[in-house]
Parts: C-alpha cells; structure tokens; sequence
C-alpha cells in the first residue's frame, strides 16, 4: 500500500483531506504528523498512523525512523504547516509595526519547518519513488505579484519557503528525480488562519477546507502539467501557475 504522510495534520485543511483520501477507491496508509494530541476518531482506522512530533530535529528524526521501519513506499508528502498571525501580532499595515518576534517565529513555521519535514522523509526518497512533496504557500509570496505592500513577515516567510523549495528541487534532480516538489496556494479558506481576513473577501471566493481539499488531491493527483524539470510548481487553487 502506498503511503501518504501529512505533516501539521491537525489543520483544518489537512483533516479535510484526510476525510477526502478516505472517500478514494484507492486505499493509501496515511501517517498523520502534528504537535497535537492524536485524533480519537482515527484510533480505530487501520490506514491511519498518527505521529505526535514538535517538529525539532530529534523529533523528527523519530518521524523518519518510522517510516523506515514501515518500510514506507512514498506516494505523497503534504506539509500542511503554516502561522499568519498570533495573539499579540497582526501581518503588518506599515513599517513601524515589524516586530521581531513575529517576524522571527513566522519564518520558523512557514519556512525553516517545511525544510525539515522535506529533510525528514529523504532517507526514503530514492531515484525510483515517484511521489509529490507539497507546501502550503501563498500568493502574497510570490514578488512578481507583490503590487500591494504591507504584510512584511508573511510575505517574507512564504517568498524564502518559495526559495528553499526552488533549491530543494535542483537538489532532488539529482538525487530523486521521480519526486517533484509543489507550493500550492489554497486561496483563502474558511479556517481559523482566515477568520480575521473574512469580513472583505466576496462569497465565492471565500473557500471551505472541503473544496481545498479536493482541489489539492487533484492537483498533486490527477494533474497531467507536472513536470519532472528540476522545477517545484508554483500552483493556485484552480491549477495555475503564479509568478516567482
């Protein structure tokens, strides 16, 4: 059986895509990876492993010895990590309001913790796994786009995620040329990351985690542009490529 591993599994979006692999004709083993407690309603579930982890280097480490002794063949790898605001910060409207603390803990969640959960699964990516490894980006990351300003730290901790991924995939071409590595955009979503951002945003443009869900199986599944180019894909929620 092929396997899927989820890291920040706990989102919303991830929870969502969880109930969406299940409703597949394909059956996969899922490792569910969260610094959350496990899911009671996943106790049961063969197909499911759940994994507590802080997402520090040894605990990671106990995340890939794991999967090795699983014995793991790697179909997928969804980092579904990612921080936009806290309880004492705001993404930025100006200059004055950068902080440093927020600046320094949104660059650890949203760009140095994907790194290492792409570092923790490469002991079992060979020259012959064909298997995507996905990261929850942003637009707002990308430069070419940025024509609006503000939001500093966000914009700054999704473009190095960019970057890492961008250098990660020169890397993996020669290492593991079968895997391909993806940003994805979801678009804003009906979660709690959003929930200040609402009020401005029109109905249909305001996404349910299901809908994401979905359109992300689709996209890292069942998509016939992905390309093996040394390349990550740069991908919104429809399937279109959006500038570095």
């Amino acid at each position: 059986m092929k396997t899927i591993v989820l890291f920040g599994a706990s989102s919303a979006i991830a929870q969502a895509y969880i109930a969406h692999l299940n409703n597949q004709v394909t059956q996969y083993h899922i490792v569910c990876v969260s610094a959350a407690a496990h899911k009671a309603q996943y106790n049961n579930l063969n197909n499911i492993t759940q994994l507590q982890s802080d997402y520090s280097k040894q605990s990671l480490n106990n995340v890939t010895t794991t999967l090795q002794n699983q014995q793991a063949d790697l179909h997928q790898v969804i980092i579904f990590n990612g921080l936009l605001h806290n309880q004492q910060h705001m993404p930025e409207k100006k200059l004055e309001d950068i902080n440093s603390d927020y600046f320094n803990q949104l660059l650890q969640v949203n760009a140095l913790t994907p790194l290492l959960c792409l570092q923790s699964v490469l002991p079992l990516l060979t020259p012959k796994t064909h298997c995507t490894i996905t990261a929850l980006s942003a637009r707002v990351g990308s430069i070419n786009d940025n024509k609006l300003g503000g939001w500093y730290t966000y914009r700054a901790s999704k473009a190095a995620l960019n970057m890492l991924f961008k250098t990660a995939a020169v890397e993996l071409a020669r290492r593991a040329k079968n895997t391909k590595l993806i940003l994805f955009h979801p678009g804003t979503t009906d979660t709690e990351l959003s929930k200040p951002f609402q009020k401005n945003i029109p109905p249909n443009k305001l996404f349910t985690a299901a809908f994401v869900a979905q359109q992300l199986f689709e996209l890292t599944n069942n998509n016939p542009n992905l390309e093996l180019n040394g390349e990550p894909a740069y991908l919104d929620w429809q399937g279109i490529t959006i500038s570095w």
